[in-house]
């Protein structure tokens, strides 16, 4: 074998390990699907980092209570010497150094509200994350019971184009026989068309079904998703509840209004006084002060004297609003009209949602009964395709009638797969809606 043959043998291997593995499948349950949607959401990983970030801000703001202790140093060398009546004071390398505790006391009420607003911010970030969660599991539900119609209607167009070709092949040797007419070869090859251009549509639909699914799950393109929780067995909902406490928005209403409940505490605390106590130690050398000093007889000798030594310092403050031109009370009433706001949109939105939970019920409801109404419709299409079709082989039954019975029977199972694909859709909303989906 020359070395051309052996190239083109390995292409021709690696271009069917690259057809394998782009159509590897993967068998992927409803409960995979969700838990590879969550584990791939960037939306989700973005939430948790807020969730850590807001953790901190609580961390930091519990901080503020606490003391807070510096240290300085500090090196000079100055020139020239200063005269300190008749004597030289002299900086040469001269040093400092300190430490230095801050302690507040009282704040008015600012550090309390700081810290119970970093508490909220905290819980916030927790119910955004859930909320988060709850609308990747939704997209990830819908992409998957959608994939799944989709190939229920890929299998029941590509049965129903083998029953057509079965008939195409009957009539086929009946007008051969002249048994019948060829104008029915002709409508029945015209409905093959229109089951073709049906049955491509809704392969075009599952192919583009299943990248959007792979796109949820963080799969490659060389996966083939191919969902096993299809059977479906549709239970009477019971009694549904229009319960709002565990949704995540009104959570977060709630909490925008303890935000401002705080947010006006804080505007209310720059109208009281402060308290702060500082207790400082600060050591200090190589400071000299020089001179001549008369050694008797009129004779002056040089005197140096090197001061070393350190300092302590204990300091209570206190700070008192007297006039600031009535801006700490314009911020108490621009505070209120925020916590205001905030009670206004509770209100406004919790009958908002109120209402798309009750119109969440009735679509658990109404899909039930059209499943019912569905598979009702299909039994009867059924029927109804049978007793034709045995008509038309006895020759009792023109083939219009068979081609609108199988038409029927089409529609009919078409309109079951979509109800209960749908009523899937509708409790996984329902959920949603009650802030129940995990």
């Amino acid at each position: 074998m020359n070395i051309k043959q052996i190239y083109v043998t390995a292409c021709l291997i690696l271009m069917s390990n690259l057809s394998t593995r782009a159509q590897q499948p993967l068998p992927l349950s409803l409960a995979e699907c969700r838990e590879r949607a969550l584990a791939h959401s960037e939306e989700l990983r973005q939430a948790d980092n807020r969730l850590e970030q807001a953790r901190l801000d609580r961390r930091i703001a519990a901080t503020a209570a606490l003391p807070k202790i510096e240290g300085s140093a500090i090196g000079a060398y100055m020139l020239p010497d200063m005269d300190m009546m008749g004597m030289d004071l002299r900086m040469r390398g001269t040093y400092m150094a300190g430490l230095n505790l801050t302690q507040p006391i009282y704040a008015g009420g600012k550090i309390s509200a700081a810290r119970r607003m970093a508490r909220i911010g905290e819980e916030v970030a927790g119910e955004q994350r859930r909320m988060t969660g709850m609308d990747v599991l939704v997209e990830a539900d819908n992409a998957y019971w959608t994939l799944v119609a989709v190939d229920r209607k890929v299998r029941m167009l590509e049965s129903y184009a083998a029953q057509m070709d079965t008939l195409y092949s009957q009539t086929a040797v009946a007008v051969k026989a002249g048994m019948t007419i060829e104008n029915d070869l002709l409508r029945i090859e015209a409905k093959r068309s229109e089951i073709r251009y049906q049955l491509q549509r809704a392969r075009n639909g599952a192919d583009l079904c299943r990248m959007s699914l792979c796109r949820i799950i963080g799969a490659g393109n060389d996966m083939h998703p191919v969902p096993t929780d299809t059977l479906f067995r549709i239970k009477a909902p019971g009694e549904l509840h229009a319960d709002l406490a565990a949704r995540p928005e009104l959570q977060l209403l709630e909490r925008q209004v303890a935000v401002g409940e705080q947010q006006l505490r804080d505007a209310r605390s720059a109208m009281l006084p402060t308290v702060g106590l500082s207790l400082g130690y600060t050591y200090y050398g190589n400071i000299k002060l020089h001179s001549m000093v008369d050694a008797g007889n009129g004779t002056f000798i040089p005197y140096t004297q090197e001061f070393r030594d350190g300092l302590g310092l204990a300091m209570l403050a206190v700070k008192i609003p007297i006039f600031h031109w009535g801006e700490s009370r314009k911020k108490v009433r621009k505070a209120r009209y925020g916590l205001q706001n905030a009670q206004l949109d509770l209100q406004r939105n919790t009958r908002l949602m109120s209402l798309e939970v009750e119109q969440a019920i009735r679509n658990v409801e109404d899909g039930y009964r059209l499943i019912q109404t569905a598979e009702l419709a299909l039994r009867q299409a059924e029927e109804n395709l049978r007793v034709t079709r045995n008509r038309h082989t006895a020759q009792l039954a023109p083939l219009t009638d068979l081609l609108d019975a199988q038409s029927q029977w089409q529609q009919a199972e078409s309109n079951l797969i979509e109800a209960q694909t749908q009523y899937r859709i509708y409790e996984t909303e329902y959920l949603r809606s009650t802030g129940r989906l995990e």
